[in-house]
């Protein structure tokens, strides 16, 4: 019964784009949830659910289908331009509705479900994604490539992703060392990154150990937990900006017992380039293994 619905709803908006003079064919498609979505073969007007989603698309080159972002859309400046439909968590419906999108790329980590089962009533197909370590990021990029008609795009940069990811690994693999390393995400409180996180996966392959590995994907610390520790590397990384950065270094440096502040390995990084599923985390993870084991790079801590 849902898939019958599913395609009357894709033939009647396949009619009305007709009607409307625009000329395509709607096609079905599984999504990364595995539902079944009616899309138009050509999207024109398309709204990107999510800063990652919004990256994507650019790096596809086809942000000339592009009508409207999420709130902290950033990266690359240009998007910065594009018409807000809300936080990706806090999604503002009237507003999407209101850019007439015959697309929407929705991810399933944020979204909110109700306002994407509303836009499917609507008539708005929405294709989610749910992209959970650098192999699925890669995959995800594929999709959208596929879906925005820019699949040999998305062939070259997941190409060239992948050549540079065993770049990476393959080097680490030259050394038996491995960094304890704590990655701080949040200043009050302290917290960090556990197992089902991508930033555990970077700091895995970039040739370090994530000390705060478990279950909770983002455990919580008091300043004694984290100095029991002890870790090698600390790096710091917030949606705080400027001296919130400085300030928390600084904080840290006064422990002198501290490995990380012996060794001068107390870092601040962008927390956009680690914290989104987009393709600029081949971006982070060489950043990250350059901070882990600069030694292996070339370069000193």
């Amino acid at each position: 019964m849902r898939r019958k619905h599913v395609l009357f709803t894709g033939l009647i908006m396949a009619i009305l784009l007709h009607l409307c003079g625009i000329h395509t064919q709607a096609r079905e498609l599984t999504d990364q949830l595995g539902r079944q979505v009616i899309l138009p073969d050509r999207p024109k007007r398309v709204v990107a659910l999510a800063p990652s989603i919004t990256e994507s698309i650019f790096a596809l080159h086809r942000e000339d289908c592009l009508v409207g972002v999420t709130r902290f859309s950033d990266f690359p400046p240009q998007a910065d331009h594009l018409p807000s439909v809300g936080s990706y968590i806090s999604l503002d419906l009237e507003k999407i509705v209101a850019l007439k999108p015959d697309l929407c790329l929705g991810t399933k980590d944020g979204n909110p479900k109700a306002v994407i089962h509303r836009l499917q009533a609507l008539n708005i197909p929405v294709y989610v994604v749910d992209p959970r370590d650098l192999s699925a990021v890669m995959d995800t990029l594929l999709a959208i490539g596929e879906i925005l008609n820019a699949a040999d795009q998305a062939k070259t940069i997941v190409s060239r992703m992948r050549s540079r990811i065993k770049a990476v690994t393959s080097r680490v693999a030259t050394t038996t060392y491995r960094p304890r390393v704590f990655f701080q995400i949040g200043i009050t409180p302290i917290v960090s990154v556990g197992t089902p996180t991508f930033i555990h996966q970077l700091i895995v392959m970039a040739g370090g150990e994530n000390i705060a590995e478990g279950p909770t994907a983002y455990p919580r610390f008091s300043r004694e937990q984290v100095l029991a520790l002890a870790p090698d590397v600390l790096i710091i990384t917030s949606m705080a900006r400027g001296e919130h950065f400085q300030r928390i270094k600084n904080s840290w440096s006064k422990w002198s017992h501290l490995p990380a502040v012996q060794k001068n390995n107390l870092f601040v990084v962008e927390s956009n380039l680690f914290d989104r599923a987009s393709p600029r985390l081949v971006d982070a993870l060489e950043r990250l293994a350059r901070l882990i084991h600069p030694e292996l790079f070339g370069e000193t801590s």
